[in-house]
């Protein structure tokens, strides 16, 4: 079956386009919501495949969408590598970080990641056979330079203060880290596809922190040798990145036959994105998420302003970063109903 998705991520274009919504399944949902109960913490649900395939499905139910994205967390990766991850109710995951002391060498090898990593590797195949036969089924990753930033701060942050700071003074030890995230991620990435995700999608949510040469260093270059690996071994793997914050510099993923798929933050005019970007690859997005809470009075001039400027050209409507919590799901609703409409 030639899936709507697929084939926008192939170059054609669609007079109405595919539709999925980063973190479609979450909190705003009250159903994700009794699961989670169910799960006990945030990874008891990523590590229960059967809880994590049904919050999975959740949206799909609800919603008319293009895509299933795999139920996980970038930092099951950290996980999986031996670094303690735990996540505070209202604060987010927490580390036992390189700030906090943690040791690099420390680190599981790669080649050990998958015996914690096989429930992701079932809730995949689970998702193969349950999800619609029109809907298509992306796994996912953290790019290396934003999950190094939660191995090195052990949190979250707000200024990457502990990350720059190991960047450039461990340089020799940074490169070692960013080395090991790239081979798990790719292992990690590799095994998804082997269990049944037909798109992979690569996060970098910090990129846009970094200056133009440590960009290209810490987030083009590995992004780039993951997606090289990835299709030496499944060769017809589409591939989306979102590097995200990047301004400019969209242009340069955007050239990289390796990627398919490139997803823009709010910050990128509609009509640049046209302009710059989609004679080279299919774009996705990218509506600001925090038009979704609220009444929705003004989605449709917002939605009408992405569809007329990018759905004469290869594009899959989603957001520019995550569904917050706060958003109605009558919102996503309305959304969706008006974008169907426009034929």
């Amino acid at each position: 079956m030639n899936k709507k998705l697929i084939a926008t991520l192939n170059g054609t274009t669609h007079t109405t386009p595919p539709i999925w919504l980063m973190r479609q399944a979450g909190r705003y949902l009250p159903e994700y919501r009794e699961t989670r109960k169910k799960a006990g913490g945030f990874l008891d649900l990523c590590y229960n495949s059967d809880l994590a395939t049904e919050v999975t499905l959740q949206p799909l139910r609800r919603f008319e969408l293009d895509a299933a994205i795999l139920f996980a967390d970038i930092l099951l990766v950290p996980d999986a590598l031996g670094m303690k991850v735990w996540f505070e109710e209202g604060e987010g995951p927490r580390l036992d970080g390189i700030s906090n002391g943690f040791n690099i060498n420390n680190l599981k090898s790669v080649s050990d990641i998958h015996e914690r990593l096989a429930p992701i590797y079932q809730t995949v195949k689970n998702l193969s056979s349950e999800i619609p036969k029109t809907s298509t089924l992306i796994g996912f990753a953290g790019a290396p330079w934003t999950v190094a930033t939660y191995m090195i701060a052990g949190k979250g942050s707000k200024d990457f203060s502990e990350s720059k700071a190991f960047m450039f003074q461990e340089e020799e030890k940074f490169n070692q880290l960013i080395n090991i995230i790239t081979l798990a991620t790719v292992e990690y990435l590799s095994a998804q596809i082997e269990a049944g995700a037909e798109v992979i999608k690569i996060f970098d949510s910090w990129a846009g922190v970094l200056s133009e040469r440590k960009m290209t260093a810490y987030v083009y270059d590995p992004i780039v040798k993951i997606a090289s690996e990835l299709k030496k071994r499944h060769e017809n793997i589409p591939i989306i990145v979102f590097p995200r914050g990047v301004g400019p510099s969209y242009k340069v993923f955007a050239k990289n036959e390796l990627f398919s798929g490139l997803a823009i933050d709010t910050s990128i005019p509609a009509a640049w994105a046209k302009k710059e970007l989609q004679n080279s690859i299919a774009v996705q997005g990218n509506l600001d998420p925090e038009l979704l809470p609220g009444d929705g009075s003004t989605l449709k001039e917002e939605v009408e302003n992405l569809l007329d400027n990018l759905r004469n050209g290869p594009y899959i409507f989603n957001l520019g970063h995550g569904i917050t919590p706060k958003a109605r799901p009558e919102n996503i609703q309305k959304l969706i109903d008006f974008i169907r409409s426009k034929n």
